[in-house]
């Protein structure tokens, strides 16, 4: 079993920056892929990054890291929109494979609520 969790979210002026850190306990997640998702208010859960691969609303903006060391994951968010408000949730999978979708991903975190005002 894996427990994750997020800390970092808050609230940002357009246009500022956020850090993002997930902490995966239970067993190492070393060679497992993970990834964050977000969900904004009223809307369904969305793919934002994992690995190299990132959503086309954030790219350019967000960075995902990880230090396995401390068995984290990490999300730097610069250049906030609006649109970013969202619950942030890092999510990890029990295989190796990079994914986009979150059915793909079987440990999730409980989030972290990011909000960007105008």
């Amino acid at each position: 079993q894996v427990q994750l969790v997020e800390s970092g979210g808050g609230l940002v002026q357009a246009g500022g920056s956020l850090r993002l850190s997930c902490e995966a306990s239970g067993r190492t997640v070393r060679n497992q892929a993970m990834a964050w998702f977000r969900q904004p208010p009223g809307k369904e859960r969305e793919f934002v990054a994992t690995g190299t691969l990132y959503a086309e609303a954030v790219k350019g903006r967000f960075t995902i890291s990880r230090d396995n060391a401390k068995n984290t994951l990490y999300l730097q968010m610069n250049s906030l929109k609006p649109e970013d408000t969202a619950m942030y949730y890092c999510a990890a999978s029990a295989s190796q494979i990079m994914s986009v979708t979150a059915g793909r991903y079987n440990y999730w975190g409980q989030g972290t609520q990011v909000t960007v005002s105008s």
